[in-house]
């Protein structure tokens, strides 16, 4: 149903959109947007950090007879 929509049917929902909630409302909703994908990748940036932080400080535990193995 929504793949036969097209450029004419967008343009139109973009234009009600625009009638129903005004320009100030939707740009507003656009900031608020993208300070959430702002902080989305923050968070994901942080827990890289974090992994990489753990991996730096891991030790090697394996018993010497398992290393020989390999």
């Amino acid at each position: 149903m929504l793949n036969n929509i097209g450029l004419p049917g967008l343009l139109l929902i973009a234009v009600v959109v625009l009638v129903l909630f005004g320009r100030g409302k939707i740009s507003s909703l656009m900031g608020e947007v993208g300070k959430g994908i702002t902080a989305f990748k923050k968070g994901v940036d942080d827990g890289k950090q974090e992994i990489d932080d753990s991996l730096a400080n891991a030790r090697d535990v394996t018993p010497e007879e398992e290393k020989d193995k390999v």
